[in-house]
């Protein structure tokens, strides 16, 4: 993976992280996981005519994964509502590299090389330690079952992204149209829910929704741009490095602490990331 990957891929992490963070951060996390999705279409909407339609060979992908997206923001908001940043987080995003790293070598056809290898079991292996010691702190036992289901859906709709985007054509497009697809059953939730109005009156949450709808769009888009250049598994490995980002800004935002365990875990998950670089 070249420097200018990395770096695109690293800045495409904090931007998940924070937006992971908005949505801990909300009172009601169901409703700002759907602020942050329908301000990612409108903004996706807003962008779209500036950009070429996605190959049709791409359509399917982009079918599958908005309903995968939508299932896996149902399982965030829900973790984040009876887990803490610090354990939901990690324990979701650490396991799906794994994942995605088998089947993308059995889906794709694609084969890492032995550094690679060794920087996705590094980053897995500090998250899973991030997992252990959440445990020992006494999270809670439903929150790691609802983050250990999300890794899967993670996991599956990285792998049907990787192939969407690059049958679509162009990496931007492909997003704006995700994000779009994605924010309609949150639109229609909402307003099935007559929750409409509490998005309108409350003015704090539709800033927090702008800033995050913006968050994850450039997140993904950053993403998958980079999976046409490298790939997957590595592109998703070294963007669980949002973990470390998402640690650090639980512990200054959420006055999460952060253990030694906590640290050590962030020192494997940067060296798996160099080791993934230096292939």
């Amino acid at each position: 993976m070249s420097v200018g990957v990395l770096l695109v891929v690293l800045v495409g992490a904090l931007l998940h992280a924070s937006w992971n963070l908005i949505v801990k951060a909300g009172h009601d996390t169901r409703l700002t996981t759907a602020g942050i999705c329908i301000a990612a279409g409108l903004i996706a909407a807003v962008a779209l005519p500036f950009f070429p339609i996605p190959a049709p060979a791409s359509w399917p992908y982009l079918a599958a994964s908005s309903l995968t997206e939508v299932l896996y923001g149902v399982l965030l908001a829900a973790a984040y509502r009876v887990g803490d940043l610090s354990h939901a987080y990690p324990v979701m995003r650490g396991s799906a590299p794994l994942l995605v790293a088998i089947g993308s070598g059995a889906l794709i056809g694609e084969q890492l090389s032995a550094p690679m290898w060794i920087g996705v079991g590094l980053i897995s292996g500090g998250v899973f330690s991030l997992v252990l010691d959440a445990r020992s702190q006494g999270h809670s036992a439903v929150a790691t079952r609802l983050a250990l289901v999300n890794a899967l859906v993670i996991a599956a709709y990285t792998t049907l992204d990787g192939l969407g985007v690059r049958a679509s054509g162009h990496a931007f497009a492909y997003t704006l149209w995700l994000s779009l697809l994605v924010s309609i059953p949150w639109l229609i939730w909402v307003v099935a829910r007559r929750r409409l109005h509490r998005l309108v009156r409350w003015r704090p949450l539709i800033g927090l929704a702008a800033i995050g709808g913006a968050c994850t769009l450039g997140s993904y888009s950053l993403a998958l741009w980079a999976m046409t250049r490298a790939p997957v598994a590595a592109v998703a490995a070294v963007r669980e490095t949002a973990i470390v980002f998402g640690t650090v800004l639980g512990a200054i935002v959420l006055h999460e602490r952060v253990t030694r365990v906590r640290a050590l875990a962030a020192l494997a998950i940067a060296l798996g990331v160099w080791a993934i670089h230096a292939r």
